[in-house]
């Protein structure tokens, strides 16, 4: 269970801005591009180190991570899908790794918004996700 939780963490993190100190000292910002769970190892893309020095992409093996940190919130997803839950019972399937909430196997949603899906029932999720937004803001 916290082996888990701890991927789905790392797994909102996904796209997002990020900081990486390695052992040595050095620092990486970068937006993350993936990881490996095995490993822990991670790829970075857009990243600017230390010297202000700019890379298209870097991978650092896990062994070597010393830290890595996200100055902003990831999106609750978790939180959306509970609140989709309860006006559609039994009908909400979360996909963390994705960042997609899948409701009534037709309407795909995330932190933007609709993706997929159209009708009433699509409505009534861009409702729920805009007044959470706005919740959470």
């Amino acid at each position: 269970m916290a082996s888990r939780r701890y991927f789905e963490e790392l797994g909102q993190l996904m796209g997002k801005s990020v900081r990486v100190k390695d052992v040595k000292g050095n620092t990486f910002d970068g937006v993350l591009l993936g990881y490996d769970s095995n490993t822990l190892s991670i790829c970075l893309g857009d990243v600017t180190g230390e010297q202000g020095t700019k890379v298209h992409r870097i991978f650092v093996y896990g062994s070597t991570i010393a830290e890595l940190s996200a100055s902003e919130r990831p999106f609750n997803l978790e939180g959306l899908a509970e609140r989709l839950e309860r006006v559609f019972p039994n009908m909400v399937r979360t996909y963390h790794d994705a960042g997609v909430i899948v409701v009534m196997d037709k309407i795909r949603v995330n932190e933007t918004g609709i993706v997929e899906g159209s009708g009433p029932a699509a409505d009534r999720v861009r409702d729920i996700h805009q007044r959470f937004i706005s919740e959470t803001v």
